[in-house]
């Protein structure tokens, strides 16, 4: 029985800027790990089963990412084993942080090595991408420059900075803010307006570090259909730049280390919890590559 991490992510900035013949947007944005993290332990078993002792609530046993990810490691190197995975959750659900993503991951780097399935980190994050469009990016295990949908990763170096991270009552449904999203862009293609008034043009990671174009393209969708969000960001702005991360609903802002942000984080609102955190751009479970 072996405990292995699952970090959370951050956004740093999140375009929109394009959509695909097959209907998933295109998207350009930078991920960077925290060291906040859900805790996955892996008992392996003789049998094939694949077990999750700690169901999320909410969440049907054949949707569970963990579950999936095993199954499709089972499947791919032909596993006869099986494993009982129980999950320490520490992560917010729909909060834009990547738990479940971050899950899945962890998932199929622990058992590619518990199982000794032998694939490397190019084929876990091309079987990563089968899960979910940010599952690739925990597997690379670096802090990376992300477009595609997600998965196209070029590794960046970012400071480590630290921040306060704040979570609203409510779980996201990111697929719900997407949609929104490109209804959104089609009423205003019938009223007149050019594309690119909805999307964003795509920028260099010379224009990040410059500090170009760096907002969250689904802030706005977040902040209409979750006044709670709208409510934290209108607070947190009070403190510094505050954004929204992936499709939302969590709030983060840099801040200059722990204590101002435990201090900023004990003025928070009570219906809210958070943590602070320090960016990572490496994986506690980095193969490399």
């Amino acid at each position: 029985m072996t405990t292995w991490p699952a970090p959370a992510k951050l956004n740093l900035f999140l375009h929109v800027t394009g959509r695909r013949d097959d209907g998933y947007h295109k998207l350009q944005t930078v991920f960077q790990f925290l060291d906040f993290a859900d805790a996955l332990t892996f008992r392996v078993t003789g049998e094939p089963e694949i077990v999750q002792s700690t169901p999320l609530a909410g969440i049907a046993p054949g949707r569970d990412l963990c579950v999936r990810a095993a199954r499709l490691l089972q499947s791919a190197c032909r596993v006869s084993r099986g494993v009982i995975i129980a999950i320490e959750k520490r992560i917010p659900v729909g909060a834009g942080l990547g738990g479940g993503s971050s899950d899945a991951a962890t998932t199929l780097l622990a058992l590619n090595r518990l199982w000794q399935a032998g694939l490397d980190t190019a084929k876990l994050a091309e079987l990563g991408l089968e899960l979910g469009a940010d599952v690739p990016v925990f597997i690379r295990g670096h802090a990376a420059w992300a477009e595609g949908v997600g998965e196209i990763l070029t590794p960046i170096d970012l400071d480590e900075a630290w921040y306060v991270v704040v979570v609203p009552p409510v779980s996201v449904i990111t697929a719900e803010i997407f949609a929104e999203f490109a209804h959104a862009g089609k009423t205003r293609q019938k009223q007149g307006k050019t594309q690119l008034t909805h999307y964003s043009p795509a920028i260099t990671i010379r224009d990040f570090h410059a500090g170009r174009g760096t907002q969250n393209d689904l802030e706005a969708v977040v902040r209409r259909r979750y006044p709670e969000v709208d409510a934290v960001l209108r607070w947190l702005a009070g403190f510094g730049a505050a954004r929204v991360t992936g499709s939302g609903g969590s709030v983060f802002m840099q801040v200059e280390n722990a204590e101002h942000g435990r201090a900023i984080l004990r003025q928070a609102p009570a219906d809210c919890t958070g943590f602070v955190a320090r960016g990572m751009n490496t994986h506690p479970l980095s193969l490399g590559g």
